[in-house]
């Protein structure tokens, strides 16, 4: 019984993923994503998207990642990914905060999540590099669905996120080639600059 509701408190915390606001806008709304929107929109992304990587990858692991990844936002919370001062501490807080969300699970599945979401964060399998590439899609998607959304609104220059989109290169050259249309056509139609 120990076990069990262990498991069942740290269910409970996972409920506050969706109480933790993204600086992404949900595409068509001026409501912001939370945590648990973009983990699954991202996973599901995977179902549909993997077909694309260059490599054979195992999309369990992938989506599994994706899952997990943000749950160090519990307590770390999120920076938005363009914010070089907010980025300075980012990994030691997000360290921190995955010490103590998985320590909250028994050993052995504490182990196998906190070895994803290193795995995740190390980005060198191909897994990580896939799963890191929807990461970075789906805002940009959003964004550029939304008229710029958080592009334009912090004057986000082309290179920085084409920089940002970067592992999507050595994941999906079928993709790389739509990441970099989609940004094009996002510099001509003004919702970028190229800076």
């Amino acid at each position: 019984m120990d076990r069990i509701l262990k498991d069942m408190e740290f269910i409970v915390q996972l409920d506050k993923m969706k109480t933790v606001l993204r600086q992404t806008q949900l595409i068509g709304s001026e409501q912001r994503e939370d945590d648990a929107q973009h983990s699954w929109h991202i996973a599901v992304m995977t179902m549909v998207l993997s077909d694309y990587a260059d490599e054979k990858i195992d999309s369990s692991k992938v989506i599994k990642m994706l899952l997990i990844h943000d749950l160090v936002e519990l307590y770390a919370g999120d920076t938005f990914c363009y914010d070089a001062k907010g980025n300075e501490d980012k990994k030691s807080r997000e360290m921190e905060a995955a010490d103590k969300i998985f320590g909250m699970l028994d050993e052995n599945k504490a182990k196998e999540f906190r070895s994803l979401w290193d795995e995740f964060e190390d980005m060198e399998t191909p897994e990580a590099l896939f799963a890191a590439s929807m990461d970075r899609l789906q805002p940009m998607l959003n964004n550029y669905y939304n008229g710029g959304g958080t592009w334009k609104k912090h004057e986000i220059a082309q290179r920085d996120i084409f920089k940002r989109i970067s592992p999507m290169e050595k994941s999906s050259k079928k993709l790389w080639e739509f990441v970099e249309f989609m940004l094009d056509d996002a510099y001509n139609k003004g919702l970028i600059s190229k800076k």
